[in-house]
């Protein structure tokens, strides 16, 4: 483990959004190497969740939207009447805009994954979010307002750090992500960059799998269900409105 202090829930927003704009530019490589680029194959299990409820041109928010990656999978793989990328680091946006820059459909906006005020209640199809609540000052106050927003039988699919259960792996996981995963961040980005320090810690204080879903539940979602992914380091959630 390592000394990671983690800042406090009312400094937490600005802390993420710096140091997050500071690795913009790399964060698709890292992505890519710390996960063994199967982070690719787990946002494709999140699309097939979507296809499976068979929408007819769903509109879609893609929150916390980092650099577009899911976004344009969105656009890709759906027949979409509109998406929305939203986040709140105006560097990640600058790469996700020039991504998705052939897709008229999609809109990029600057955004608060806990007070989506643009957004009224019952008007989108499918929230997407990857690798981004654990990141919120308020799980609870973006799993709400995610909830608003959505229309009957709309689906929420989320996909984050999950806790690995099995001990010997859990052992392996924890070593791999908290001493290894830092030091492939910091020579990409260099050792000045503290948001690689902070992700493995942050995994911490996000819930287990069983938790999540019971806090999904309990915001009014129905038909919860999880995939744990490389024995539960990562999983995807998804329910219905």
């Amino acid at each position: 483990m390592n000394s990671f202090q983690m800042p406090d829930r009312y400094q937490k927003a600005d802390f993420v959004k710096d140091n997050f704009g500071k690795i913009a530019s790399k964060y698709d490589l890292f992505n890519d190497l710390s996960t063994f680029f199967m982070h690719r194959l787990w946002k494709g299990e999140m699309i097939s969740a979507i296809q499976k409820r068979g929408f007819k041109k769903p509109v879609c928010v893609d929150l916390c939207c980092g650099t577009g990656d899911i976004s344009l999978l969105i656009n890709k793989k759906l027949l979409v009447e509109t998406v929305y990328s939203i986040d709140f680091s105006e560097n990640m946006l600058e790469i996700a805009k020039n991504r998705l820059k052939n897709y008229p459909l999609n809109h990029i906006q600057l955004g608060d994954a806990t007070n989506l005020k643009d957004f009224s209640d019952s008007s989108v199809d499918v929230v997407t979010v990857g690798f981004g609540l654990r990141n919120v000052s308020s799980l609870e106050k973006s799993i709400s307002e995610i909830y608003r927003i959505l229309k009957k039988d709309g689906i929420f699919v989320n996909l984050d750090v999950g806790k690995v259960r099995l001990p010997v792996i859990k052992w392996f996981a924890n070593f791999y992500f908290f001493k290894i995963v830092p030091i492939l961040g910091y020579i990409i980005s260099g050792k000045q960059n503290k948001m690689f320090d902070y992700l493995p810690v942050s995994s911490l204080y996000y819930p287990d799998q069983d938790v999540l879903k019971e806090i999904l539940e309990n915001q009014g979602f129905r038909n919860v269900q999880y995939k744990d992914f490389v024995f539960g380091n990562a999983t995807m959630h998804w329910g219905m409105k």
